[in-house]
């Protein structure tokens, strides 16, 4: 009877022994963290990735600490069947079900998406492209497309005041089609009630406040004076005076590194011209910034109809109420134009 229960109780032993290491190994397999990464590491997985495609990613990106763990987890979930791209958060700490699961089910991370100061669709295209999946040809394809201007209310020339300069977030794996649907709910909620009521307010519409604030932003990098000049501006579209402003120039013969406005630059035959062609132009020169509209809606009132760079080249200018003050600025400009050597 003795050997009996002796051997019962190896038995018992022996189950036991196999149901922890069973255990174990579930917990190994599971739960036990298996990301060999030090700190959280964003993996970007492609459209039209497979689930051979996602093991090497995470293989080349050093991961995990086991891969055959990890694929143990995905076969026991079905993963292979269902691989979801897009930008995945790995973290410290993260066993193989969570992570997983966060790829199944498609838990991205999403991406902080940046753009100020673009001045071409090649720039901007170039930028969005950097920060989500979305490659530069199929930007520029719809940037420069009449339908996808005109079917939002715009036109190819005046689209441009569509994108609003900010930090959104996005999902990496965004097409070219859905940023530009997204800055377009964007822009609706930019031209809120206030800013469209200060847009009346100056006799313009939004696009046109963005036009006048792509001319300001053009002028000067000293923020405190876009006002200024946003008010500059005003009065001279009421009183029918033509904008005369260098940065419509330089964006009509397309180069916007010229320090030196000539005669030969005013003649160019663009209706951006605002030498030769009174009014706004007909769009944007570049993508304003939130700054320069916002100063166009609150432009300083005042009695100046015209501004000269400061002959100190501190990036500051001059502001005059009559033609004979101007001109004298504008002799002292070129004189210390002339000092320094700088003709064009």
């Amino acid at each position: 009877m003795k050997k009996f229960v002796k051997f019962g109780l190896v038995i018992a032993l022996v189950g036991l022994a196999i149901g922890v290491l069973l255990l174990l190994r579930l917990y190994f397999t599971f739960r036990a963290p298996n990301v060999a990464v030090p700190k959280e590491t964003l993996i970007y997985i492609p459209t039209g990735s497979n689930y051979n495609d996602v093991l090497n990613i995470l293989a080349n990106n050093k991961v995990l600490k086991s891969i055959d763990r990890f694929k143990r987890v995905a076969q026991y979930y079905d993963y292979e069947k269902s691989v979801k791209p897009g930008c995945y958060a790995f973290k410290p700490g993260m066993s193989n079900s969570s992570m997983v699961k966060m790829l199944k089910y498609g838990h991205q991370k999403p991406v902080k998406v940046t753009f100020t100061g673009m001045r071409t669709w090649q720039q901007l295209a170039q930028r969005i492209s950097s920060q989500i999946e979305a490659d530069s040809v199929s930007l520029i394809n719809l940037f420069t497309s009449d339908s996808v201007a005109f079917n939002r209310g715009f036109t190819p020339s005046t689209f441009m005041a569509m994108f609003i300069p900010n930090t959104y977030e996005f999902y990496w794996n965004t097409h070219a089609l859905g940023f530009i649907n997204r800055m377009y709910k964007e822009y609706n909620r930019f031209w809120n009630e206030s800013r469209i009521h200060k847009a009346d307010g100056i006799g313009l519409s939004p696009v046109e406040v963005a036009i006048l604030a792509s001319i300001v932003e053009e002028e000067t990098n000293v923020k405190s004076e876009m006002p200024i000049i946003a008010g500059v501006y005003l009065n001279r579209l009421r009183k029918g005076i033509p904008l005369q402003a260098d940065p419509t120039v330089k964006f009509a013969i397309g180069d916007f590194t010229i320090r030196r406005v000539l005669t030969r630059h005013l003649a160019v035959d663009s209706p951006f011209n605002t030498y030769k062609h009174r009014g706004l132009p007909p769009g944007p020169i570049r993508i304003p910034s939130v700054i320069a509209i916002d100063a166009v809606l609150n432009a300083q009132k005042h009695s100046y109809l015209y501004f000269c760079a400061s002959p100190d080249f501190s990036g500051r200018h001059i502001f005059a109420q009559t033609l004979a003050e101007h001109n004298r600025n504008a002799a002292e400009y070129r004189r210390a134009l002339n000092k320094e050597r700088i003709y064009r």
